[in-house]
C-alpha cells in the first residue's frame, strides 16, 4: 500500500504516542521508509532509541543549523508525505495558526508551505477534543486538505485511530488517486437467507476479499460504500444488509450516484419462504429453494452506463474452466473484467485469480490486499 513511500512521522506529547512504536512498524510492513521527528513533550513519552530502532533511522529531536524540517518536509525534501501521529490539541491549535515553536509544528508548517501532503490523528482526552477551538483548528486545517484520521472515542477519551486505519489515509494522502471524485459502491461478504426465525442459509464467505477492494479504492481517491451484512468501517459509507434482496435494493439505490460497482459479496444463489415459527428439530426437512435474481443483472438493468466488475467463484482448478465461467456474466452483463478464483481460497489470507477481459485473461497470486489494489487500479483504468 506505501511502497516506495517516503513518511516522516511527527510525534506529540499524548500518551498515545507509546503506540508509534508499533505505526512505524506497520507503515514499514507496508513498504513506506519512515523517519520520526519527536517534541520535547513526545521524549518524556516514548525514548528516541525506540524510535530509531522502530524506523531504522536517526531521530530528530531539534532543529538545528541543518534545517531539518526543510531537509525533510521542504519542496525538495525527503518525506513524501508528513504524519502527525499522535496529534494533541495544542499541537492541532498550532499548526493551525502556524506556530512552530515545536520541531513538529515547525515541520507541518514547512510541508503545508511546500505543498507536502500532511495527515493529522488526534489523540486526547475527549473534553479536548470537543473544546470549540480545538473543533474550529480542525475545520480550518481541513480546509487546507489536511487529512485528520478520525479519534476512537471511548471511555472518555478520543483515543488514537487503528494502525490500519492511519496507514491507510496516509495511503491515500500521498497517493496519485487516480479514482479522485469517483464514488464506488463495494458489494462484501456472505449473504444469508432466513429458513425460521433462528437459522440461515449461507455460505463461509469471510469478506476479506471485498473489504480489500474497499480499501484499495478509498486509498486510490474514491469515495466509497460497502454493502454487507458486517461491521462499520472507517474509509466507507456502509449500507448494512443480510438477504441477497436486500443486498439487491441497496445496490440499486447505492449506484444511483456511483461511477462503479464492484460485486465481490458471495450472494445467495438461491432463497427459501421462511417459517414463522422455529422448525422442529429430529425430523426430515425438505426446503423448497428458489433462484435469487442476479444482483449484476438488476443494476445493469437500473444502471446501463455503469462500470461492474464482477466476481466469479468456481471450485474448478484448471484455468480453462474459470475463464469459460467468468466470460457467461461478462458478456451477458456487459462487466468491466471478471475476477475468477477458486473456491479453495475462501476465508485465506492469500488468493489465487484470473482477471478476465474479453480480450485476454491475467493471472494474479498473492495476497487479497494485493489484489484489492490490483482491482481498484484495473478499475481506474475504466474512466
Amino acid at each position: 500500500m506505501l511502497e516506495g513511500v517516503n513518511v516522516a512521522l511527527g510525534v506529540t506529547g499524548s500518551i498515545a504516542a507509546v503506540k508509534t512504536v508499533e505505526l512505524a512498524h506497520e507503515l514499514r510492513r507496508e513498504g513506506a521508509a519512515v523517519r520520526a521527528v519527536m517534541t520535547d513533550s513526545a521524549r518524556g513519552i516514548v525514548h528516541p532509541w525506540s524510535l530509531e530502532y522502530a524506523t531504522g533511522n536517526p531521530v530528530v529531536t531539534e532543529i538545528t543549523g541543518r534545517v531539518e524540517h526543510v531537509e525533510l518536509c521542504g519542496r525538495e525534501g525527503w518525506a513524501d508525505v508528513l504524519l502527525v501521529a499522535p496529534a494533541t490539541a495544542n499541537t492541532v491549535g498550532k499548526v493551525a495558526a502556524a506556530v512552530d515553536d515545536s520541531t513538529v509544528t515547525t515541520c507541518a508548517t514547512t510541508a503545508l508551505g511546500a505543498g507536502v501532503p500532511v495527515v493529522v490523528a488526534p489523540a486526547m482526552h475527549e473534553p479536548m477534543y470537543d473544546h470549540p477551538g480545538v473543533l474550529d483548528a480542525i475545520d480550518r486545517v481541513r480546509e487546507w486538505d489536511v487529512a485528520f484520521v478520525d479519534p476512537r472515542v471511548e471511555e472518555g477519551k478520543a483515543k488514537i485511530a487503528t494502525e490500519e486505519a492511519i496507514c491507510l489515509e496516509t495511503a491515500r494522502a500521498a497517493g496519485d488517486r487516480p479514482l479522485d471524485g469517483r464514488h464506488v459502491v463495494v458489494t462484501s461478504g456472505a449473504t444469508s437467507e432466513r429458513i425460521d426465525p433462528v437459522r440461515t442459509l449461507t455460505n463461509r464467505s469471510s469478506g476479506r476479499m471485498g473489504r480489500a477492494v474497499a480499501r484499495a479504492c478509498y486509498a486510490a481517491g474514491a469515495a466509497v460504500t460497502v454493502v454487507h451484512d458486517g461491521p462499520d468501517l472507517p474509509y466507507a459509507t456502509v449500507e448494512r444488509v443480510e438477504s441477497a434482496a436486500e443486498m439487491t435494493a441497496a445496490c440499486v439505490d447505492a449506484c444511483a450516484d456511483a461511477d462503479a460497482l464492484v460485486s465481490a459479496a458471495a450472494i445467495s444463489d438461491y432463497t427459501v419462504a421462511p417459517s414463522d415459527e422455529k422448525l422442529r428439530s429430529g425430523e426430515d426437512l425438505h426446503l423448497d429453494l428458489q433462484p435469487t435474481p442476479k444482483l449484476i443483472d438488476t443494476v445493469r438493468e437500473t444502471h446501463p452506463d455503469l462500470a461492474i466488475v464482477g466476481f466469479k467463484l468456481e471450485t474448478a482448478d484448471d484455468d480453462a474452466a474459470l475463464v469459460a465461467a467468468a466470460r457467461g456474466p461478462l458478456e451477458r452483463t456487459d462487466l468491466a473484467f471478471v475476477v475468477a478464483n477458486d473456491a479453495n481460497v475462501m476465508g485465506a489470507d492469500d488468493t489465487r485469480a484470473l482477471l478476465v477481459r474479453a480480450e485476454r485473461a491475467d493471472a494474479f497470486v498473492g495476497t487479497k490486499a494485493e489484489l484489492g489494489r490490483r482491482v481498484a487500479e484495473e478499475l481506474a483504468g475504466e474512466f
